[in-house]
């Protein structure tokens, strides 16, 4: 049986599964006991990576931020098993803490250390960039929390090649702590990081990839395949924009997919993060899953390896050239 596949954390010397579990559900549409359900099976089936965020999830009714971290804080202090795990979590959308100001990154992270129930962050990202603070006061901040053992890893996220770059030359110019990941908008039907210079800032600065929204908000878990759908019981709250990938490219690549799936008896979410997988600087991709058989298709993705024939075919079919 093929071994489940793992990846280093860019130049840092944290190693994890080869997909991150994407905690944006958490205390939003699956409560407390299935949280914990579907954090258990990930573990069990060879996962131990998890990316959330302090703002997770302030959108919801009655929520106000906070409370997927603080599940996961709460699961890890009951199962015992913080060394067991990879935690990432990240700064700038929680209500109480918006922006990257310094003050605001060093009082969101110790907040996100309550929650979390840890002592210290494996990989923290800013976010969103915040166009209102000097960067050089935001890099000197994250690096502050290394230097203080609150953080072992930095992260960016949703930053434009540019601004990825300016990080890169303060923190060189002041011997700041450099980023070792980027967070980015990636996958078979959104291509964009291929082509605006973020995937070259990446290979430059040797950053490790780990993309979000890996299965197109669950298009590219073969979910929606008529409009329909999206008004079926249980239908994720994102199935509107799922659906807005129906066109004649989107059923193409939804083609090849059951194509590859069927060759492997694997399911489709599990080949669209297989291609994820396989391209250029991506150590990991981000998906989440709301139930214990949603989560089974993204494990089945640890030990999927797709041909290259196989890889060109569905970039062929998404309208790329990889």
């Amino acid at each position: 049986m093929t071994a489940p596949a793992r990846t280093r954390i860019g130049s840092s010397d944290i190693e994890i599964s080869a997909l991150a579990l994407g905690g944006n559900v958490f205390g939003w549409t699956a409560d407390q006991a299935t949280s914990f359900d579907v954090l258990d099976a990930f573990l069990a089936g060879g996962g131990d990576f998890i990316d959330t965020a302090d703002g997770y999830s302030h959108w919801a009714p009655g929520n106000s931020g906070g409370e997927s971290e603080t599940i996961i804080g709460e699961w890890v202090a009951a199962r015992g098993n913080r060394d067991a795990v990879v935690l990432a979590t990240k700064v700038s959308t929680h209500p109480q803490f918006q922006g990257l100001a310094a003050g605001t990154v060093r009082a969101a992270a110790d907040a996100s250390l309550r929650r979390l129930q840890t002592d210290s962050i494996d990989l923290y990202y800013a976010h969103f960039d915040d166009a209102d603070t000097p960067l050089e006061q935001t890099v000197e901040a994250f690096s502050a929390l290394v230097d203080a053992g609150k953080v072992r890893a930095i992260g960016v996220s949703n930053y434009s090649a540019e601004r990825v770059t300016e990080w890169f030359r303060i923190a060189r110019e002041g011997g700041y702590h450099l980023p070792v990941a980027l967070q980015p908008h990636y996958n078979l039907v959104e291509r964009e990081f291929e082509t605006n210079c973020l995937r070259d800032a990446a290979e430059r600065e040797g950053l490790a990839v780990f993309p979000y929204f890996s299965l197109a908000k669950g298009f590219l878990a073969g979910k929606y395949r008529d409009t329909a759908d999206a008004a079926e019981p249980g239908a994720s709250p994102r199935a509107g924009d799922a659906i807005s990938y129906l066109d004649d490219q989107g059923r193409a690549v939804l083609a090849a997919l059951d194509e590859v799936a069927a060759a492997h008896d694997a399911p489709v979410a599990a080949v669209s993060l297989a291609w994820l997988r396989a391209q250029p600087t991506v150590a990991a991709p981000i998906a989440s899953a709301r139930t214990t058989e949603q989560l089974a298709s993204l494990l089945a993705s640890l030990t999927l390896e797709l041909s290259d024939a196989e890889l060109g075919r569905l970039t062929a079919a998404a309208g790329g050239v990889g």
